[in-house]
């Protein structure tokens, strides 16, 4: 082969894929839609870690469509208050709502069911659950009742058990303990002689100052800092039993969602895949560093009595029992659950727990 025309001949094609593939990449762009979606928030900015779940989900669905699929986040507020997000992504008013399904147990208590149910899963357990065990799946299809099509984008991790006036010694404390807690929660605890109180976040510390109420749960560390509890209830128990791992989503108007083309489809899911793990994983840098700050500023950490551990679970399940006998869309997700449940944490007392309590014991002993 003539060396001359050999090369002239590989240049020429070289340079023809090179363009081809210059060309490629915008062409694809510019048949894709612009779409702009407003996404109603149960958040406010100041909880920036959870309300940025959503802003999380919107920055990388902007990267990586190249500008072409945005969603606009709005706070707690802007649009609706908090706890309507869901029903506005229901009805159309918003394309999708950053919330937590137990916010609409009123309507329907099976919508917590994708979010929290006591005694049940923690952060890792959960989404284990929901990537591989069918949870996500199982969750929206019964979501489809209400327009809706829902995906994690985040957790907070096991929660605190709340700020408490007193001290709580034994069950017997828990009686009469007016307590800013709601929902399924709140149902549990009132087995328990608590008196569940429904009040907003900003409500919360003047009347734990006036002692309007005797107790409240938030969220964790980092959260509960920025509201100052620690000086007007300086108990701070923990766990949070009702909240082990409770998930952050964005639920989308089903109707919008389905219109969208099918690789918008596939990128959104990947974008809130990315957000969940990115939200569990801010949460856990920040709250060991935020609880030695709330310890130094007067918070005196607690462990919940193992009477009042062991009375609230066997409440739990009484509640879970009650609900499922009148409701069969949380008994379908309840009983799905359960055998993961089981296996869960038959597995995690080898080899998590014991590594995890040898970490622990070298931490107290100051090795670390």
């Amino acid at each position: 082969m003539d060396r001359r025309k050999f090369l002239t001949t590989a240049s020429i094609g070289g340079a023809a894929a090179a363009a081809g593939a210059t060309l490629a990449a915008p062409a694809i762009a510019q048949e894709m839609p612009t779409i702009n979606w407003r996404v109603a928030s149960s958040f406010p900015k100041s909880l920036d870690t959870i309300y940025g779940s959503g802003v999380e989900v919107a920055d990388r669905l902007r990267e990586a469509t190249d500008g072409k699929f945005n969603l606009q986040v709005f706070a707690a507020g802007e649009i609706v208050p908090g706890l309507q997000a869901i029903d506005a992504a229901t009805d159309g008013t918003v394309e999708a709502a950053n919330s937590v399904g137990y916010y609409s147990w009123g309507k329907d208590p099976a919508f917590s069911c994708g979010a929290e149910l006591p005694f049940t899963l923690n952060a890792r357990g959960k989404a284990a659950y929901n990537y591989h065990g069918g949870g996500i799946d199982t969750y929206n299809e019964f979501l489809t009742k209400y327009n809706l099509i829902s995906f994690p984008v985040g957790n907070t991790g096991a929660q605190m058990g709340g700020w408490y006036r007193k001290e709580i010694n034994s069950l017997a404390d828990m009686q009469g303990l007016k307590m800013r807690i709601s929902g399924l929660a709140g149902r549990v605890v009132e087995k328990l002689g608590v008196v569940p109180q429904q009040l907003a976040g900003g409500d919360i510390y003047p009347s734990l100052e006036r002692g309007t109420i005797d107790a409240a749960e938030w969220v964790g560390p980092y959260d509960d800092e920025k509201l100052g509890f620690q000086k007007v209830a300086p108990y701070y128990y923990y766990p949070g039993f009702w909240e082990g791992g409770p998930t952050v989503s964005m639920f989308f108007n089903l109707a919008k969602y389905n219109e969208l083309p099918e690789m918008y489809k596939s990128v959104l899911r990947t974008c809130c895949r990315a957000a969940d793990m990115h939200t569990i994983a801010n949460y856990d840098f920040k709250n060991p560093s935020a609880l030695k700050r709330l310890a130094q500023s007067g918070a005196q950490l607690r462990p919940f009595p193992e009477d009042v551990m062991m009375a609230a679970f066997d409440a739990s399940r009484q509640v879970f029992d009650e609900i499922s006998a009148e409701n069969a869309d949380f008994k379908r997700q309840w009983e799905a659950m359960k055998p993961f449940i089981s296996d869960w944490y038959l597995y995690s007392q080898t080899t998590d727990y014991t590594f995890d309590t040898m970490m622990m014991i070298q931490q107290r002993n100051g090795k670390l």
